[in-house]
């Protein structure tokens, strides 16, 4: 059973209250393994769920899941100069293996490039080959010296697309398109408003010609990176040798492009939308939509209530709704509620002898608000459409926070204030200079969360750096960062 006491605060102590919030709606755990979580039944379903949505946009788009090997040779690491810089203090190594040393020690994947990389240039021979769109979803491991359940750990879970294309021009549509399936699940179904952009160079995943990125803002106001898309541009397919014969004849390497997103996202879920009174979980992606809790005081009344609450949910599971009738014993009402209320369940049903006897049921929305009565005719459908309106006000509300925490066309000094106090996103001019970048970086521990895609880009285009006041050559935006 869930923990009874009192959350911490959100304003308190955010890092506690997400700790907290973990562990009262039972969703992840900490494991033996130093740097590692052991994901819940709860939580997994989140995921379950995210899995579920995410593949079917995959699929819809042409991509086919397949997998790869969890051990890289290491020598395939150190074939793309700024790859293996990039993840060198990330990686773990196995160097024995059946009670001997490995004639070459293998990395654990801590991203996969190299390993499919290499197996393209097996499969990929013409042009009539491409592209090739292949996802897998899979655990990949990064040595992280600081670790928080969900959003940095040791180990985590993930989806990686890996694609080959004939030219740049398809690579970077193919690069653009996912980061748009990114954004759509997001928004469509985690509720979660995020800006899209381009990464700057110091920010761009190693080994890429770009990096474009999803950023979202918490309610602690910290930016989280929530997925991103790459165009390798030929870097990898020269290292691994992913040659094809174009349609004229000639020789060329293919266009690769690499995207994911990660069991962050659960993290990303927690902090958009919940309260100092546990998870709040927007409908699409919650375990159970609905949960019913009969209401009685005598056996009698136990069965009466009971059967008219397996009846409900066996209708709201006819119609495609994930409903959980909670009919344990020696428990009263009110402890269900605290305890559902915790895990984020969007929707509760009461159910007692008398709404039985008025063939109706009491409706709770987490969010709080009053109490509603429906009748149990046409249930389903009414529940669809309130579980419609609740995603749809945890967006509206997830994107006004961010609005009501951006400012756009600020100084240096409101920007150095910004984040010496309440933080969020802060909208500047930039320079483009790397030593601007890391200055600000240093003083104010901000970093360039994406420059813009024009339609989240400001009104009045910024015609100087908020940093060195030189002229800017495009709009950044800034926030400290998870």
């Amino acid at each position: 059973m869930a923990d009874t006491k009192a959350l911490t605060s959100r304003a308190a102590d955010f890092s506690a209250w997400y700790n907290e919030i973990i562990a009262r709606a039972e969703l992840a755990d900490y494991s033996p393994v130093r740097g590692c979580m052991v994901i819940r039944p709860n939580g997994y379903a989140i995921w379950e769920q995210m899995q579920r949505a995410l593949d079917q946009m995959f699929k819809d788009t042409g991509h086919q899941n397949a997998y790869f090997p969890l051990f890289i040779p290491q020598s395939f690491l150190s074939r793309e100069a700024e790859h293996v810089e990039g993840f060198a203090p990330e990686v773990a190594v196995v160097t024995h293996g059946g009670g001997k040393e490995l004639e070459e020690p293998l990395i654990v994947r801590p991203t996969s490039e190299t390993i499919i990389y290499a197996m393209y240039a097996k499969w990929i021979q013409s042009y009539r080959d491409l592209p090739l769109l292949i996802n897998q979803w899979a655990n990949v491991v990064r040595w992280e010296m600081r670790t928080r359940l969900f959003l940095r750990t040791t180990e985590f879970l993930w989806q990686e697309g890996h694609t080959a294309h004939a030219t740049e021009a398809e690579a970077e549509e193919e690069t653009r398109r996912m980061l748009g399936v990114y954004r759509t699940f997001m928004e469509d179904w985690m509720a979660m408003p995020v800006l899209t952009g381009l990464k700057t160079d110091s920010e761009r995943f190693a080994g890429a010609l770009r990096t474009y990125s999803c950023e979202a803002l918490m309610q602690d106001n910290k930016a989280l990176q929530a997925g991103t898309s790459h165009n390798l541009g030929q870097n990898f397919s020269r290292a691994f040798e992913v040659t094809f014969q174009t349609a004229a004849g000639t020789l060329d390497h293919v266009w690769n492009t690499s995207w994911g997103v990660s069991t962050r996202l659960v993290g990303a879920l927690i902090m958009t939308h919940s309260d100092d009174n546990g998870l709040v979980c927007p409908p699409k992606l919650a375990q159970y939509q609905v949960v019913i809790v009969p209401i009685h005081k005598s056996d009698d009344e136990r069965a009466t209530v009971l059967d008219a609450a397996v009846r409900l949910r066996k209708e709201l599971a006819a119609a495609g709704i994930r409903v959980h009738v909670d009919s344990r014993e020696g428990m009263k009402p009110g402890a269900k509620y605290y305890e559902w209320e915790g895990r984020g369940v969007p929707l509760r049903l009461e159910v007692g002898p008398r709404d039985v006897a008025s063939s109706s049921v009491v409706l709770a929305r987490r969010t709080g608000g009053k109490k509603e009565t429906f009748p149990m005719e046409g249930l389903p459908a009414r529940i669809a459409g309130v579980m419609d309106q609740f995603q749809a006000d945890l967006l509206a509300a997830a994107l006004a926070r961010r609005e009501a925490a951006s400012l756009r066309g600020a100084t240096k000094e409101q920007f150095i204030a910004r984040m010496e106090r309440e933080g969020g996103l802060v909208y500047g001019g930039f320079c483009g200079r790397g030593a601007c970048e890391t200055e600000i970086k240093e003083h104010t521990k901000a970093t360039i969360r994406v420059l813009p895609d024009p339609e989240f880009r400001s009104p009045e285009v910024p015609s100087r750096c908020i940093w060195c006041g030189g002229p800017s050559i495009v709009e950044a935006v800034w926030a400290k960062a998870y």
